[in-house]
């Protein structure tokens, strides 16, 4: 199966899959929080959003790390909508590590990064790449901002 094909709801509580959230295009898929350090890259996924229109970027909020996703699914939705403009879909809340971690995840998780590292997430924002098909294809740090260029090489490569 898929990661394509795991069942992943809406923000707004609309069951679905993630599928249905990529719209059958290639994807970047990040872990998101609203009361992070990182959380400015709100800025920087909705920038990528609005440029390619033949891509699709989709947050996957989680408050597994330091708390910082604490708030209901209206009150994420109203934030990212009010501070940073946020038109992207967002899926519901869903844990990255551990035993509850979301299929999703399941399938991601044994990418590797630019050093080589695979396995749990490390933080907010950490960014995954894939195709169409839903195959991993890249894998970026939560420091590496969504304009880098090699985030962006990446996003060309499944584009082309």
């Amino acid at each position: 199966m898929s990661i394509l094909d795991a069942p992943l709801a809406r923000l707004d509580g609309t069951p679905g899959t993630l599928r249905d959230l990529t719209g059958g295009r290639p994807a970047l898929l990040v872990n998101v929080a609203s009361r992070c350090g990182l959380t400015p890259q709100y800025a920087d996924l909705e920038a990528l959003h609005e440029e390619h229109p033949d891509l699709a970027v989709v947050g996957l909020p989680c408050n597994q790390f330091g708390g910082q996703e604490p708030g209901t699914s209206e009150e994420i939705a109203q934030f990212c909508s009010a501070t940073y403009g946020v038109a992207f879909p967002m899926s519901e809340k869903v844990e990255v590590n551990g035993p509850g971690r979301h299929a999703v995840y399941e399938g991601l998780v044994g990418t590797h990064d630019e050093g080589g590292e695979s396995g749990d997430v490390r933080w907010n924002f950490e960014k995954f790449v894939i195709d169409a098909d839903g195959t991993p294809v890249a894998r970026f740090s939560p420091q590496v901002t969504p304009d880098d260029e090699r985030v962006r090489d990446a996003l060309r490569s499944v584009l082309a």
